[in-house]
């Protein structure tokens, strides 16, 4: 019976409810204390203050240029900050070396030694600290099978996938056991499919064994896949700090809004404000919006709305009664992406908005196609009004 038992036995997920970031008493491993990075007259970064958990999975997100592996090379003891500090476990990190830190990086590249095997590669490291050849041997025999590469470890690099060469990378960078992982762009060089795969990989690793993981990435989708928290930057500014579904659903400016995931941006003007909702006129769609959020804008202030494609609902059958958030409009492209189809509808007015409808039966020809006409709604609570 117990065999049977377990045979049937699902696997255990090793997700867990995760943030220590809620808790007033909870001591963050890292802290960047109102960082500032100059070049010369150029600021990289621009006064950041930011506190990162022991075993959280945090990503930097951000355009090339935003300042986001300026930060993580302060961490590494690559940079000195110009002013501010970088804690680590409640010290202080000013003025020590790359290689006094508890801290390992594995760079975009790899950077595998192409003479070494898979084994000396993770040896590397734990060689250059003199640590006895029997543990050596016994930490390498770990990694890979942390990695799920027995059997490979005397083959070359040249000899691996891409996916198994990152996997090299990420076994010796985790060799030396870290108090924090540094990631730059670690996934870059994959395909998109083998990218999906491995970034799966490397969350369910991370979470078995409890490293803090820190990943810089321009790659929206894949820090809203891995990451318990984000930090939006641009120009070296921290912009939102939140989990990816707050950042998603609760953009706290039009910047955020716009760079993560698709989104329409109306303008529109506030007409009336009330304990409960916020109603808008919106002259580039001809109609009411109503809102049931709160906002400190008042009567005739101008502001954005963010709505996301997917909160839009388009049918070609008439609206049973003309009502707030609604438009009209005539499909003009589609983008067919097997899960769903991505619908550019202009307005009568000629401005464009972007409705997605998700595809739940197998159809030759779509429901919808181009030129027809179609009616566009959504409920007061799928916008979110923006303070900038």
């Amino acid at each position: 019976m117990e065999m049977a038992a377990s045979k049937t036995q699902k696997p255990q997920s090793v997700r867990r409810k995760f943030e220590p970031w809620a808790d007033p008493a909870a001591e963050p491993l890292i802290r960047f204390e109102n960082v500032v990075k100059r070049y010369g007259d150029v600021v990289a970064i621009d006064g950041v203050s930011l506190d990162i958990y022991e075993r959280e999975f945090f990503a930097l997100l951000g355009p090339s240029g935003c300042g986001k592996t300026t930060l993580m090379r302060m961490l590494a003891g690559f940079e000195e900050a110009s002013e501010g500090k970088v804690v680590l476990a409640g010290s202080d990190l000013s003025g020590v070396p790359p290689y006094r830190r508890p801290v390992n990086m594995m760079f975009q590249s790899y950077a595998l030694f192409p003479h070494m095997s898979v084994a000396d590669n993770i040896a590397f490291g734990l060689k250059q600290e003199r640590m006895p050849r029997d543990e050596i041997a016994a930490r390498v025999d770990e990694m890979l099978k942390l990695v799920n590469l027995r059997g490979f470890e005397k083959r070359k690099p040249h000899q691996l996938s891409g996916g198994q060469r990152q996997r090299v990378a990420l076994a010796r960078s985790l060799a030396k056991r870290p108090k924090v992982l540094l990631l730059d762009e670690p996934m870059a060089a994959l395909d998109k499919k083998l990218r999906e795969q491995t970034q799966f990989e490397l969350m369910d690793l991370q979470q078995r064994i409890g490293t803090t993981f820190i990943i810089v990435t321009h790659d929206q989708e894949e820090a809203m896949t891995v990451a318990d928290r984000i930090a939006v930057m641009d120009h070296g500014k921290l912009i939102q700090v939140a989990t990816p579904a707050e950042i998603y659903e609760q953009p706290n400016s039009r910047y955020v809004a716009e760079f993560v995931g698709d989104v329409n941006i109306i303008e529109a003007a506030v007409t009336r404000v009330t304990t409960s909702d916020t109603t808008l006129q919106a002259d580039m769609l001809d109609a009411e919006l109503r809102l049931t959020q709160r906002t400190d804008a008042k009567t005739g202030d101008r502001v954005a709305v963010a709505l996301r494609p997917e909160k839009i609902r388009i049918a070609k059958e008439p609206l049973s009664e003309v009502h707030a958030n609604c438009a009209q409009g005539v499909v003009y492209d589609i983008a067919y992406l097997g899960d769903l189809s991505i619908y550019h509808v202009h307005l009568d007015n000629g401005f464009v908005l972007k409705a997605a409808k998700t595809n739940l039966s197998r159809q030759i020809e779509p429901p919808i196609d181009w030129d027809d006409r179609v009616n566009l709604s959504w409920t007061p609570d799928a916008g979110v009004l923006l303070k900038s």
